[in-house]
């Protein structure tokens, strides 16, 4: 009787054991079926902005031949719409599948993500939103204000230590102009600047087998640098060449676009997530969502993870300067100054804000970058012909690093732990994540 028992409590724990299985398997293809449908979204909404999809590395069956602007109407609009709203009620509905911290990631990255969509489809069918609330529903983030108080102190400081004479903006620029990489010589400074990042990025991260990379020069782009994922780890980084590029852009294009920046976040997205989990939501990148806050972030802040402290300097003191045939006396001042100058960068988001809300014209909007970030009338407009391409998409720069920054420290991540510094990083590469989770 007693081996009865027995034999029965075994097979009743196996029917349990099983129907427990069943239903996480139940709950992970229903996330796998709004997932597949929440690509093929992204692919359609593509046809109608076609800087939209930034990267597409799954199913070839699933991708149109081509993202060629189309015009929208009202009953695509609705359509789209109708779509949107039915994955995020189907995604309501499966709460339950937040078994794991890890399942629970990858579902509030899929609602942010769809929410966004929802707010690119009013975009593409004629609305505009004001700046402050477009990045709320676009990067699920809240960007700060800053007075023009705050950049004129910024301004009084480097009054102070900028040498020359004249107004600060001249000596400003014609000290920075001592700077520039000569046309000929930027192909060996960036290959050697990425080079150094990759070296420094496989000693913490491991990537796949065979990635790699292209960089190529190119002109007539609002951006100054881009990193075209292209799937299977492999990159193609564009540096445009319209204005000068200064010595501290090898390492800084370096690392955001390459090692440990977008390369990287792409590889190891397309690794762990794509390939090993089959979560195929991540093998489709939309450009104007909450993912961007978090790649734009990690990639401004990777510059600092790979180079701690005055690791930089003395790197491109004793290897980058020499190769341009620059003065490497001058260069703890000019780190200096940039080092100020990235606090004005804030500057840049208050323009954008008010450029886009209507509030300032195009002239004003100029002349006011040329007075806060000190930038030239060319670079300026350059700078608003990326505001008006981007919109908000600015905030993703320094407040996504800010973020990324504030996070990584705030869990021991500080400049005396680099250590730490890495695992944390490479912990934001590796899971999904969303801006408000950063908080």
């Amino acid at each position: 009787m007693r081996i009865f028992l027995s034999t029965l409590l075994i097979l009743i724990l196996f029917s349990c054991s099983d129907k427990k299985k069943k239903s996480i398997n139940d709950l992970e293809f229903k996330m796998n079926e709004i997932a597949e449908q929440y690509v093929k979204l992204v692919l359609e909404i593509g046809l109608y902005k076609p800087d939209y999809v930034d990267a597409y590395y799954g199913p070839a069956e699933w991708k149109p031949d081509e993202f060629s602007k189309q015009e929208i109407d009202t009953t695509l609009t609705k359509t789209l719409n109708s779509k949107a709203d039915d994955l995020l009620n189907k995604l309501e509905a499966l709460k339950v599948y937040q078994a794991t911290e890890l399942e629970t990631l990858r579902y509030r990255f899929l609602s942010k993500q769809l929410l966004s969509v929802k707010g690119v489809i009013f975009i593409i069918s004629g609305g505009t939103f004001l700046f402050d609330r477009e990045a709320q529903i676009l990067y699920d983030a809240e960007p700060p204000n800053f007075s023009n108080e705050h950049f004129q102190m910024i301004i009084d400081e480097l009054d102070n230590i900028v040498p020359g004479s004249g107004s600060l903006s001249k000596r400003l620029n014609e000290f920075r102009n001592r700077f520039i990489i000569p046309h000929e010589k930027l192909d060996t400074v960036f290959n050697t600047a990425i080079n150094e990042c990759r070296r420094r990025t496989l000693k913490h991260i491991t990537l796949p087998e065979g990635e790699n990379f292209e960089v190529k020069f190119v002109k007539d782009k609002s951006w100054g640098a881009y990193n075209w994922y292209k799937g299977s780890s492999f990159s193609i980084i564009e540096v445009n060449t319209d204005l000068p590029v200064q010595i501290e852009k090898a390492v800084d294009l370096a690392a955001h676009e390459g090692y440990p920046g977008h390369h990287v976040f792409n590889a190891l997205i397309e690794k762990n997530f794509v390939k090993e989990k089959g979560w195929v939501e991540f093998s489709v990148y939309p450009l104007y969502s909450p993912i961007s806050f978090i790649a734009e972030g990690t990639a401004n802040y990777g510059i600092k993870v790979v180079f701690p402290g005055d690791e930089r300097i003395k790197f491109e003191k004793d290897v980058l300067f020499p190769l341009v045939g620059l003065n490497p006396d001058e260069a703890d001042l000019y780190y200096h100054i940039l080092e100020l100058m990235e606090d004005l960068t804030y500057a840049g988001n208050e323009a954008a804000r008010n450029y886009l809300d209507g509030n300032w014209s195009r002239d004003k909007s100029i002349m006011y970058l040329e007075k806060y970030e000190f930038f030239t009338k060319q670079k300026a407009a350059k700078r608003l012909d990326f505001i008006d391409q981007y919109r908000s998409y600015v905030i993703n720069y320094n407040l996504g690093e800010d973020m990324v920054k504030n996070y990584i420290e705030i869990n021991g991540g500080t400049a005396d732990n680099p250590e730490r510094r890495w695992v944390l990083f490479e912990q934001l590469l590796s899971t999904p994540q969303t801006p408000s989770g950063l908080k």
